[in-house]
């Protein structure tokens, strides 16, 4: 069955003054599901990492708070992680992995790119201390530990320089306990259970994702790259989303997806996509006739203003027309989700009021899917279009479309 909707559970760390300085994130299968339930490790690594870069996004999850994932070894050794921003992230090195050479090698180098470290329900011994070097955060269990032994190992902690987080807290009397100790944060049932949050999601077809892999594996040119993007509005939209929401210090927005391809460069993108490929159904998603019309949309509207524009102006008519449906397939409100983008505001301006230089040619696109085409003389005025252009861009779009095989 194909999931349309993505799930994560989310819980707060708080500090010594209650304080939320970063939140938990958890794999959850469903709505309903309280706890993690999935096959392998990896695959609940993998699903979180999805969910927070592409199907959700960084901030809309945890805000300008650090997010808190758990990493098991397999996750550690992948180079899926390269994906996030490490400014942001708090690595968990689950209690099960082996500190052997490789590993503490690559512990290190995570730490280097500026990823935070936590040990998660941390108990010292001769095969878990190798990893203090490299920690910034460890985590103790309250409930597994004991309230009576925790004073003794919290301070043999002490000498080193890593914040102790009190974890499984679930009464005010354990919370006093803990503060009195000296933790420098908290987490548990006394200040939040995890809450689970969803969001809608459009799965890229799995040919595509395949497709595009081939010919980054083969170094194809920047152009083909771009307009194998342009037959996917799923893949375009969480594309743009990934590069907005992990972060590039970008002080300018996204133009085309050419743009995208070049800020992205080629391995990150073929990382990218390989963690889509890892999560991705072969079932679509949404309806394939929504998204066939999507992309129908997109290049008619590139078509209808390649009279007037061209260049960038002619990009950004594409992604006009292709994002215009996202709404639709997103199931919310189109100011929502151009919260998780960053475009141009004459983009935005067409997307949500059908105004600015491309709105008209939005206008005259939609007006063409409208059987009685009642507004389609108007805009056409408007834009300078006689029938004749209007009806070749219309068709050179949906030949277009059908030899794309969509």
């Amino acid at each position: 069955m194909t999931q349309d909707h993505a799930f994560i559970g989310r819980q707060p760390i708080l500090n010594r003054q209650q304080q939320i300085i970063g939140y938990e994130l958890l794999f959850r299968l469903n709505k309903e599901a309280l706890t993690a339930e999935f096959s392998s490790d990896m695959q609940a690594g993998t699903n979180v990492l999805v969910n927070t870069i592409s199907n959700m996004g960084t901030d809309w999850l945890v805000g300008s708070k650090l997010a808190f994932i758990n990493v098991a070894e397999s996750m550690l050794e992948s180079n899926f992680l390269e994906l996030l921003q490490p400014q942001r992230v708090v690595l968990e090195v689950l209690e099960t992995t082996t500190a052997t050479p490789e590993l503490l090698a690559r512990v290190k180098e995570l730490r280097s790119q500026g990823f935070g470290i936590a040990l998660d329900d941390f108990e010292l011994s001769p095969q878990t201390a190798p990893f203090l070097e490299f920690a910034n955060y460890i985590k103790l269990d309250v409930q597994a530990l004991g309230m009576d032994r925790l004073p003794a190992i919290s301070k043999a902690l002490r000498k080193y320089p890593v914040l102790q987080i009190a974890e499984k807290v679930e009464t005010k009397e354990e919370f006093r306990k803990c503060m009195d100790i000296g933790f420098d944060a908290f987490q548990g049932y006394y200040f939040a259970h995890p809450e689970t949050l969803s969001a809608k999601v459009i799965n890229p077809n799995y040919a595509n994702i395949l497709n595009l892999l081939n010919m980054l594996r083969n170094n194809a040119e920047i152009r083909d790259i771009e307009n194998a993007l342009k037959r996917d509005v799923a893949l375009s939209f969480k594309l743009l989303r990934y590069i907005n929401s992990v972060g590039f210090g970008l002080s300018c927005e996204i133009q085309s997806f050419r743009h995208a391809v070049t800020i992205l460069g080629y391995q990150k993108l073929y990382r990218w996509l390989t963690l889509l490929l890892v999560t991705a159904s072969t079932e679509a998603g949404s309806p394939p006739a929504l998204l066939k019309t999507a992309v129908t949309r997109g290049r008619l509207v590139e078509l209808l203003g390649s009279h007037l524009l061209d260049g960038q102006d002619r990009d950004n008519l594409f992604i006009v027309g292709i994002f215009s449906l996202l709404d639709v397939l997103l199931d919310m409100p189109m100011d929502r989700v151009l919260e998780t983008l960053i475009l141009p505001e004459s983009i935005a301006d067409a997307l949500t009021e059908r105004s600015g230089i491309y709105g008209p040619f939005l206008e005259l696109a939609e007006a063409c899917e409208d059987p009685d085409m009642s507004e389609v003389p108007r805009l056409c005025d408007q834009l300078q279009l006689t029938p004749d252009m209007l009806n070749r861009a219309h068709g050179q779009s949906l030949l277009w479309v059908e030899e794309l095989g969509l």
